[in-house]
């Protein structure tokens, strides 16, 4: 039979999202013209989302060596961090976020398998979920349908698939109308050396796909996620795939099966770019080489073309490297858990990948050059600062009056839609399957999870404010690595490594490329000063929207640099969780950290005020060092009931939060020599909340004392009302109604 294809010139070369002098390079790199399979191959490995080729210069200058890393950053599927008692941790985030804007069901559930077959190819167990959540303004049908779309698909799969969702968050803003963001973090456990690497060693070994067939879903996916968005997506919705948590279910459980066989060479999840990127990266790493017959590709539909069979990116399968003579092994797991299981090529010593469908030989590339490190395309953008930036600096906070009504003004911002509780999202999410969550009746401020068969916890979260970033982005990066790391310190826990998911508009334009490489910068410095090394993570370029005005002119909508922490941290005994609830009548409540005469880039600024855009609030990464490190030690004396840090709504909102849980109410005094509206509102970094038995006050003040920080005696915990310099706020079941029910009644509208 006979294989037609069009023919290839740099037109089909620029449809398929390529460059004149990549068309070119390619042209050199195989001393001829591709024919469209060959060339199908290079768009999809060389896109931004494989590639990371406007990306990889810088993100190889941020910190990737740490004592507890065993394995560098993107060496494997996911960081591999050593936490002690012989086991590790894997941990990775990704981004789904155009496949989410299309299709936001299926593009969030498959961005949750996906993740998830990160962690467990290398045999780990995946044991918790969190997500990193944007929106656009709450009070659109639009967004509301997203909303609804991307939460049933993340709690259907992950309810299935039978892992925890243990934390996250959910922000909503304009520029995230068109285009939400959806990033999905896993978290595994395994035992060290028991890991399995993504590599195909061994010329003459076997060839293995394992898990579902091949179909024609998700084909050129990754291409798809390396454009803009514009009002005729909708018609690449053949790019965003399908899952089915419940074949992911028994491909993990096979998967872990197979490894302890013995006769699993290397494993490799078929993500993005499907077979192509799998057969590519694995043999470009040892140094081999594949032939691979498409015939025996187990598929969905018949007549499959070569070009639709490798780049499909069909859920739920693997790519794995058998030992030979032990092929016998690993067919009886997957027989076992009737999962497809065919041998469809082996390892060879050419270095390069060759496909043959019926006796013909489709395509013949090395796999060196494809892949990132090899001979991938790595460039480095033009960028200047946007115009915007001089503009927000204009903002004078003097401008802003006053308010005259501080009970008012405190409920129009505890009902924002970035203040709020996010129950209707979470509740949707099953966070007790496994029964290792610690954090679902004692609220932390990051998740924590128990390490079965160990004393340890794991404590994780994703943090990320967008608006700050967007301000300015080096602080603003600075500012999410260091919440990060606050929230996990807030929580009992050691602050040890991160992943990210670094979420920006098209690297082409200058500004967007100049936000990048500065929020970058910052990142690695927080980075290098918390001791939390890059373990991994991703890049998502071009989230914007190319929208179409009435006159036939397009415009260009950028969502806000959104550079998403994913971070790790280890309590040695689950024992040391501490909580942010307050837990009795008159204990003292403490602010650590100085409160500065700031409410830049607040909440309350854009919610009260309407003033969408101000500076970043006050930081200072040696200040906000010497926060956590003083409420380390507090935490390891024991000296302190609770903890919860301050962050978006300011002070009023985390003595409020931490009131609620028991339902109690507190009385406090501000600070005359500040304006009232700045103390109580303001986000000006480095600050926590703690509260303090009496007997226990004058230890903790000695203590305090020693650590060299500035500290207020706030007032103390007391009846079941809120009261602010002698005026009563109302009871705090109140405010905690509304807090539990603002979102949910916002999403439900029809």
């Amino acid at each position: 039979m006979q294989i037609t294809e069009p023919q290839v010139t740099f037109e089909t070369a620029k449809k398929l999202g390529l460059t004149q002098d990549e068309f070119d390079k390619i042209k050199s790199i195989l001393g001829r013209v591709p024919n469209f399979t060959e060339l199908s191959i290079f768009s999809v490995m060389w896109s931004e989302h494989c590639s990371y080729k406007n990306s990889i210069t810088y993100l190889k200058k941020l910190p990737r060596e740490g004592k507890r890393l065993l394995v560098e950053a993107g060496e494997e599927n996911a960081g591999l961090v050593d936490i002690g008692d012989g086991l590790a941790c894997a941990f990775k985030i990704e981004s789904h976020n155009h496949p989410s804007a299309i299709e936001p069901y299926q593009g969030a559930a498959t961005g949750v398998g996906g993740i998830h077959r990160d962690i467990f190819t290398m045999g780990a167990r995946p044991i918790a979920a969190l997500n990193s959540l944007r929106f656009g303004n709450i009070d659109l049908k639009h967004t509301r349908h997203l909303v609804k779309g991307v939460v049933s698909g993340i709690g259907n799969y992950g309810n299935c698939f039978g892992v925890p969702t243990v934390g996250g968050e959910v922000y909503f803003n304009d520029c995230y109308n068109q285009n939400i963001l959806v990033n999905a973090m896993s978290v595994g456990i395994v035992k060290v050396g028991e890991t399995v690497s993504a590599v195909a060693d061994g010329p003459g070994n076997p060839i293995f796909i394992v898990g579902s067939a091949t179909g024609k879903d998700g084909i050129h996916g990754a291409t798809f996620a390396s454009a803009d968005l514009t009002e005729d997506s909708a018609d690449d919705l053949p790019a965003v795939q399908v899952g089915d948590p419940f074949q992911e279910k028994l491909l993990l459980e096979a998967s872990l099966e197979a490894i302890k066989t013995g006769a699993v060479v290397g494993m490799q999840d078929m993500g993005a770019a499907g077979i192509t990127c799998s057969c590519s990266e694995m043999s470009a790493k040892s140094g081999t080489g594949m032939l691979v017959d498409l015939d025996k590709v187990p598929t969905r539909q018949a007549n499959m073309k070569p070009f639709e069979i490798l780049l499909s990116e069909s859920q739920e399968r693997m790519l794995i490297i058998g030992e030979k003579g032990k092929e016998h092994l690993l067919e009886a797991v997957f027989e076992k858990w009737d999962l497809e299981c065919e041998i469809i090529g082996e390892v060879t010593d050419t270095g390069h990948i060759e496909f043959m469908q019926n006796g013909v030989r489709v395509a013949h590339v090395p796999s060196e050059p494809l892949v990132l490190g090899g001979g991938a395309p790595v460039y480095q953008r033009a960028y200047a600062e946007p115009a915007y930036v001089a503009e927000l600096k204009k903002f004078n906070a003097a401008s802003i009056a006053v308010p005259t009504d501080f009970v008012a003004t405190a409920k129009q911002l505890f009902a924002a839609p970035n203040i709020v509780s996010k129950r209707w999202v979470y509740e949707q999410y099953d966070s007790m399957v496994r029964t290792n969550s610690m954090s679902t009746n004692k609220p932390s401020d990051a998740a924590l999870v128990r390490v079965k068969g160990s004393e340890k916890a794991l404590a994780v979260t994703t943090d990320c404010n967008s608006a700050y970033v967007y301000a300015d982005p080096y602080v603003g990066a600075m500012i999410a690595v260091s919440e990060a790391a606050r929230n996990i310190v807030c929580s009992g826990g050691e602050p040890v490594a991160i992943t990210n998911c670094l979420n920006f508009g098209n690297p082409y334009d200058t500004g967007v490329y100049w936000q990048f490489v500065h929020a970058l910068k910052g990142m690695g410095e927080a980075c290098e000063k918390f001791n939390t090394p890059v373990t991994g993570g991703n890049v998502s370029f071009y989230n914007q929207s190319i929208v179409k005005q009435a006159d036939g002119s397009t415009t260009t909508e950028p969502v806000f640099p959104t550079p998403t922490i994913g971070m790790l941290g280890i309590l040695d005994h689950f024992s040391q969780q501490m909580t942010m609830d307050f837990k009795a009548e008159n204990d003292i409540i403490y602010l650590l950290g100085e409160t500065k005469e700031d409410i830049n880039c607040s909440e309350y600024l854009r919610t009260v005020h309407q003033v969408p855009f101000s500076p970043a609030p006050h930081f200072d990464l040696a200040e906000e060092f010497k926060v956590q490190k003083a409420v380390k030690e507090l935490i390891a004396a024991k000296l302190i009931q609770s903890a919860h840090d301050i962050s978006e709504g300011g002070l009023f909102v985390t003595l409020t939060e931490s009131a609620m849980v028991n339902g109690f109410g507190f009385r406090v005094q501000t600070e005359a020599s500040i304006r009232k509206d700045a103390y109580l509102f303001g986000e000006n970094q480095s600050r926590v909340v703690v509260s303090v038995t009496p007997a226990q006050q004058a230890a903790f003040e000695a203590a305090l004392a020693k650590t060299g920080i500035n500290s207020t005696k706030l007032g103390e915990v007391f009846g079941t009302d809120i009261e602010i310099d002698a005026e009563n706020y109302g009871p705090i079941k109140d405010w905690k109604h509304s807090y539990d029910h603002t979102l949910a009644n916002k999403i439900e509208v029809n």
